[in-house]
């Protein structure tokens, strides 16, 4: 009997655990087609958690004020166009920043990253400035704020001509910076000694995200040829290493195919431990890869606590990754008040078929050397193959405060969601 009563306590405990208050992010009215709400990207206030803004493909923008419980959304516009692939950001003056990519005149990707803010969350942005406008194709940037002096450093991925099959074009990853809110943007600088093609695969130069060190140092990671590689500034961006340094092998690359889903990549994520904790300067590297095999999609980790110079063994996020199955399209963040991770991802543990999609959250509280994984979303999805899904989820953290943000792809029916989840909310070890 008692040891009935143990299951049955055990069993409510992981029941209250086992939910968390899903939120869905209404559609602008004028959102440019009904399947937007891909590829989301969400930042938390650090001067107030009740703000949190996000933004989605083509050009919406969503914020709330009561920490996510509600939202309001509208649409943007910039002279340059908007062609996606939204970065939102808040500097330590509350400014309210959405990069996105051009589109000038019908020639998506050519006109560099543009970049808007707003001096308040309801959205009123104003076109600041652009990376660069080469005639060459731009895509997948991301950028990262130094506290200490409000400069927005931003990389991404140049391509000689997208979709080339000629030897001669190349990718290349490229790192600009602003000193004043977006208004002008320093020359952009190749950091990648070793270039990829431009087929937007595997040996194709993708994914970098920049994240800033302690002493303002700016880290990069990307993939390309199977392989995660490294590079960085301790000068403020003004010069890097002459060649990129390796990280870790990508087994199979970080373009992979997971049944349902239009298209999947393990492109990586990288951040750097700010907060007063054990871990302070320490680097995180994120990443998802088929290493065990086609049907058994895994989330890893790696980091470095000398700069880069050199790494740890690989740690599995997913408690998961010793049994077959999909755990896909990772996004790693920090709560820099606590050093705790915080890792979202798609993930198929729960169900026999090859369609039905749950959203997890794993957290670590020790330095990524153990995880514990939760679901997050409230039921699973079944999504369609033929349906334009995205590239990444994307989550923020900050005092506590976590939140997550994802696509639902659902019986055709695209949706935008979002978590309500407290740090002291989550099941412990």
């Amino acid at each position: 009997m008692k040891k009935l009563i143990l299951v049955f306590f055990l069993s409510v405990v992981g029941m209250l655990h086992a939910q968390y208050d899903n939120i869905t992010l209404p559609l602008p009215k004028k959102a440019a087609y009904p399947f937007s709400q891909v590829e989301p990207s969400i930042y938390i206030n650090p001067k107030n958690t009740n703000e949190v803004i996000a933004g989605s493909v083509m050009n919406d923008y969503y914020y709330s004020t009561d920490g996510g419980k509600s939202w309001v959304s509208k649409s943007i516009y910039s002279k340059w166009g908007v062609n996606g692939d939204p970065v939102m950001l808040i500097d330590t003056l509350e400014r309210y920043y959405y990069f996105h990519l051009s589109n000038i005149k019908g020639m998506p990707l050519v006109g560099g990253i543009v970049s808007q803010h707003s001096k308040s969350i309801n959205g009123k942005f104003k076109y600041q400035g652009h990376t660069i406008a080469n005639g060459k194709f731009h895509d997948k940037h991301w950028v990262a704020l130094n506290q200490k002096n409000n400069h927005v450093y931003m990389t991404w991925t140049q391509f000689d001509a997208y979709d080339s099959e000629d030897p001669k074009d190349f990718s290349n990853i490229l790192f600009s910076k602003t000193e004043d809110g977006g208004l002008t943007w320093s020359d952009p600088v190749d950091i990648s000694a070793i270039p990829g093609d431009c087929r937007d695969n595997d040996l194709t130069a993708e994914g970098a995200v920049p994240t800033i060190g302690p002493n303002g140092e700016i880290y990069v990671s990307w993939s390309r040829n199977d392989s995660i590689w490294f590079n960085y500034s301790i000068d403020d961006g003004k010069t890097w290493l002459d060649r990129e340094t390796f990280v870790v092998t990508q087994p199979g690359g970080w373009v992979f195919d997971i049944p349902g889903i239009y298209r999947c990549n393990g492109l990586p994520v990288t951040i750097c431990d700010l907060s007063n904790g054990p871990n302070h300067g320490t680097i995180y590297v994120n990443w998802a890869d088929q290493r065990n095999g086609i049907d058994d999609t895994d989330i890893w980790l790696i980091k470095s606590k000398d700069g880069g110079k050199t790494w740890s063994e690989v740690k599995a996020v997913n408690n998961e990754y010793t049994s077959k199955g999909h755990q896909f399209l990772t996004w790693l963040t920090i709560d820099q008040t606590t050093g705790y991770l915080y890792c979202v991802y798609y993930d198929r543990r729960k169900h026999e078929n090859d369609r039905d999609t749950d959203v997890y959250l794993s957290y670590s509280t020790d330095g990524g050397e153990t995880f514990v994984d939760v679901k997050i979303s409230e039921s699973p999805f079944k999504p369609n193959p033929k349906i334009f899904f995205g590239d990444y989820t994307n989550i923020s953290a900050h005092n506590g405060v976590i939140r997550p943000i994802w696509t639902r792809l659902h019986f055709g029916q695209i949706s935008l969601h979002t978590a309500l989840i407290e740090h002291k909310d989550l099941p412990k070890e």
